[in-house]
């Protein structure tokens, strides 16, 4: 399930939370830094459409190292709950009206670290979440479901 959606219009930018977003085919998320062309990492080819991250992880480095990642800090855009996102591995899957695609791990950079507080990329390192790519397009909403197809 999405628990929470977040989208920021610039690489450094604060995440902004929103309740929807629309996915958009190729591209990625209306409004997101990776979409329009000015996330931190598109400058040098590492681009990814939409980042998803699991809330398990992010309860775990809350309770376990008292790292605030609870409102964007993460720098993911989709939060997800009860789903192993490794799993998705090769697959394609939908979430609300949208259809993803698995594309590669994405593990955690200085830069996020930079943006928030020391221990950020230690503490994200093999639980960064997964990019996945926008086959089709459509409206995510919060408390929609993550299906593997």
């Amino acid at each position: 399930m999405v628990e929470d959606i977040y989208v920021t219009p610039e690489g450094s930018a604060a995440m902004e939370r929103v309740e929807e977003v629309r996915a958009l085919e190729g591209c990625g998320l209306e409004g997101d830094r990776y979409c329009e062309g000015t996330g931190y990492w598109t400058r040098f080819g590492d681009i990814c459409q939409v980042t998803l991250i699991e809330a398990e992880d992010l309860d775990e480095i809350t309770r376990d190292i008292g790292l605030r990642v609870k409102n964007g800090e993460h720098r993911r855009n989709i939060v997800t709950r009860g789903i192993r996102l490794e799993e998705l591995r090769r697959k394609k899957f939908r979430v609300g009206e949208v259809i993803l695609e698995y594309d590669k791990p994405r593990p955690p950079c200085r830069h996020v670290q930079d943006l928030t507080e020391p221990g950020m990329t230690r503490a994200l390192k093999r639980r960064g979440g997964i990019c996945a790519r926008v086959v089709e397009g459509g409206v995510i909403r919060t408390q929609d479901p993550v299906v593997p197809l």
